[in-house]
């Protein structure tokens, strides 16, 4: 993961959520934050096993990154995924989003 100051991911928060109304409104900010600054698609090992993170996802209760192998495809939530290192350019956007889930 790559690792930012509680006050840096508190800034990105506060820039992806400024104009948002409740968990979902900050949730979708975030997203929008991740799905703009994001390098994809990148290629990290999930359960020992490498994939590629082909792009990242809002469903209704999660921010997902939608993982690919071969023919295979699986969304693991980003809170559970773990980051290659080093991580992809636009990866801070995922450690606010951790930081904002932790909170």
């Amino acid at each position: 993961m790559a690792s930012k100051g509680n006050a840096t991911l508190e800034a990105m928060i506060e820039e992806a959520t400024v104009d948002t109304d409740g968990y979902q409104d900050e949730r979708a900010g975030l997203f929008a934050m991740i799905e703009e600054h994001l390098a994809v698609p990148f290629t990290t090992t999930v359960l020992g096993v490498e994939a590629t993170v082909r792009k990242i996802d809002l469903t209704e209760d999660n921010i997902v990154a939608v993982c690919v192998r071969g023919h295979h495809r699986q969304r693991i939530g980003l809170l559970d995924l773990p980051l290659p290192s080093p991580a992809p350019d636009g990866a801070a956007w995922i450690d606010a989003y951790r930081h904002w889930a932790g909170r």
